[in-house]
This record gives C-alpha cells, sequence and structure tokens, in this order.
C-alpha cells in the first residue's frame, strides 16, 4: 500500500546535490550590501582603493601601467559597481519598506484593540458609578439613621412637654 495518498512520496536520490532555493536569499544579501556600502569602513575602503589604483596608474610603481591617465578602466569598475549597487540598494528599500508596511498595519491593529478596551473599560467604569450611586453605602445609611435618630429624640421630647401640659405621664405598660 506504498501507493496511498496520504503517504508522503520518497524522496528521489540523485547523483546531483539539490540545490534548495531560499527565496529571500538574494533579499537578505542586498540588505547587507546595502547595510555594508552606507558605513565610513566602504568609503575607507574605497577610497584607499582609488588612491592605491591612481598612484600606481600614475606614477608607475613596479613597472605597472595599465590604466594610464584619464584611468578609463577605474571608471569602467565605478560604473559597473553603480549599476549593481543601485539595483541591490532599491530592493533593499522594498524589503525595508514592506517590512515597514507591516509594522504599520501591526500597529493600526494594536492600536484599535487599545481603544477598544480602553471604550470597554470607560463604559464598565460607568456603570459601576451609576451602580454605586443607586446602592446605599455606609455614610449614607448612617446618616440617614442619625436624621431618624433626631426626628425621633424631638418626637419623644415633643410628646413628653405636651403629656405634662396634659397632665398625664405616659407610664410603661405591666401586661
Amino acid at each position: 500500500m506504498a501507493e496511498r495518498l496520504d503517504t508522503p512520496k520518497e524522496a528521489r536520490r540523485s547523483f546531483v546535490p539539490q540545490i534548495t532555493r531560499d527565496p529571500d536569499m538574494v533579499g537578505r544579501l542586498a540588505e547587507a550590501f546595502a547595510r555594508f556600502m552606507g558605513t565610513g569602513r566602504f568609503l575607507m575602503y574605497m577610497t584607499g582603493f582609488v588612491i592605491v589604483w591612481v598612484t600606481i596608474n600614475g606614477v608607475g610603481l613596479f613597472g605597472l601601467h595599465w590604466d594610464p591617465y584619464p584611468f578609463i578602466l577605474l571608471n569602467l569598475f565605478f560604473s559597473v559597481q553603480a549599476s549593481y549597487a543601485a539595483p541591490l540598494i532599491l530592493l533593499a528599500q522594498n524589503r525595508l519598506d514592506d517590512r515597514d508596511r507591516v509594522t504599520l498595519e501591526q500597529d493600526r491593529q494594536r492600536a484599535e484593540r487599545t481603544l477598544a478596551d480602553t471604550e470597554f473599560l470607560a463604559r464598565e467604569i460607568a456603570a459601576l458609578r451609576i451602580g454605586l450611586s443607586e446602592v446605599a453605602t455606609r455614610d449614607f445609611v448612617r446618616g440617614e439613621l442619625r436624621d431618624l435618630l433626631e426626628e425621633l429624640v424631638i418626637e419623644r421630647a415633643s410628646g413628653d412637654d405636651n403629656d405634662r401640659a396634659a397632665g398625664t405621664v405616659a407610664r410603661p405598660s405591666t401586661s
């Protein structure tokens, strides 16, 4: 039953090694190249190369003189280097733009979630405030009990004054 569809096929063996293709390899190399070209080290290397080239070809050190004064070969090297550098730098910038776009989208989604959470919490706090205004708090109950006690004391005092004026004294019942 080796021909079943739910089992993977065996890998073919060949005498030529398979080259694994990584689609991001060129992009990573372009970024590394662009990153290197933007450094002072690259400028120093290029400056040193040009100085050595001009010195050897201009003065003719060691009897070498393969590129006379207008330095046509040096210009050709710079042209080739620039023709490869520009597309590689553009590729690196495009990859950076793609990463920035993804990061921006993630930041926007995070901001939307934060805003939704904040609005939810604001609604919950408002509901709690409304709920608390309907609930009798300890201070409110104490204040109401104090007011009732004062009213009872006043009624009792006014009731005792009325009974004394009428000549009757309220006696507790003995039943």
